[in-house]
């Protein structure tokens, strides 16, 4: 979910400044993405994709669009400039930096040059008051890796920031309290892991937080209820999950919420209608195409049938204000 906020009017933050106004005034819109894009992908015959599928903000998924730009799959979305949305990294047949701008109509554009380290198998997530993006973690062709990409509000992607954290890939990212992040879970150096990471709403990610719930990658991550934020499903040595993990406003994350729906990996997740969230498509052993929507409460609804073409290790985000 991208959430962005923005001062109504010079003239009302003169007014703020001065002591003029109330201190129970706020001076911040906040606004919330109302649809999700999955796109890319992967098929149990190593078909990879470009395509994308758009949801509307009552959680319908629509049937494939053509797709745009470098087919790949293991890369990651994240919501930006409040209203918009960008592909980025993955794997081509080899690593890539390369992404894709999505406009606040759910178009994809044509790549864009890579910024950074070529790597797959990340996550990313906006951030920030203004609409940023942070893509975080994967795997290069020099192995794991905790480096960080940031994304302004007009998506253009910065250098690798030095890694904070322990160094993983395969794990999930979303916002949360409005402006900040986390990654969370993902596979280190030493197998599975469950710890957390949070970014604050400048873009800095904080030391490791120790793990909650079950070690697992593979997982995908979205907000919910306009500020909350969830984990959901993945890989545990090599047992297929459908367990969730909520997060608070304050980036607590829960213990093991007992699962709904198909357990699955490489699947992604992104929040829609302004305060609901939506895991879609990812692999049983062979990729799906089924959904699961998320109340505004973080309560997973049962399977959905699948629309578009069935695949995994894709990416989504939200986007649009209407």
């Amino acid at each position: 979910m991208a959430i962005s906020g923005i001062l109504t009017s010079q003239n009302h933050y003169n007014q703020r400044a001065s002591g003029s106004w109330p201190t129970s005034v706020y001076v911040f819109v906040v606004a919330a993405t109302q649809k999700t894009i999955f796109g890319y992908g992967i098929s149990n015959a190593g078909i990879r994709y470009s395509m994308t599928n758009l949801v509307s903000n009552t959680g319908v998924v629509s049937t494939d669009t053509a797709g745009v730009g470098t087919v790949r799959s293991s890369l990651a979305a994240a919501g930006y400039g409040g209203d918009k949305a960008i592909f980025g990294y993955g794997n081509s047949g080899s690593r890539t930096s390369l992404t894709n701008l999505v406009s606040n109509t759910g178009v994809v554009a044509s790549d864009t040059a890579g910024v950074g380290t070529a790597r797959s198998d990340l996550a990313a997530a906006g951030y920030g008051s203004s609409g940023q993006a942070i893509f975080g973690y994967g795997f290069s062709d020099a192995g794991i890796q905790s480096m960080t990409n940031l994304v302004s509000n007009t998506g253009v992607v910065g250098n690798d920031v030095t890694g904070v954290g322990t160094a993983r890939y395969l794990p999930a990212a979303t916002g949360y309290g409005g402006d900040k992040a986390i990654f969370g879970y993902g596979y280190s150096n030493d197998g599975a892991v469950s710890l957390t990471n949070k970014v604050s709403n400048t873009g800095v990610v904080a030391s490791d937080t120790a793990g909650v719930g079950t070690a697992r990658h593979s997982l995908a991550a979205a907000g919910y209820g306009s500020d909350k934020a969830l984990f959901g499903y993945g890989n545990n040595g090599g047992l297929y999950q459908s367990i969730t993990n909520l997060v608070s406003n304050t980036g607590v994350v829960s213990t093991d919420t007992a699962g709904v729906g198909t357990a699955r990996g490489t699947l992604a997740a992104a929040g829609y209608g302004g305060d609901k969230a939506i895991f879609g498509y990812g692999s049983t052993g062979t990729p799906v195409s089924l959904t699961n929507l998320v109340s505004n409460t973080g309560v997973v609804g049962n399977d959905v049938t699948g629309v578009g073409t069935v695949r995994s290790a894709l990416a989504a985000a939200g986007f649009s204000l209407t």
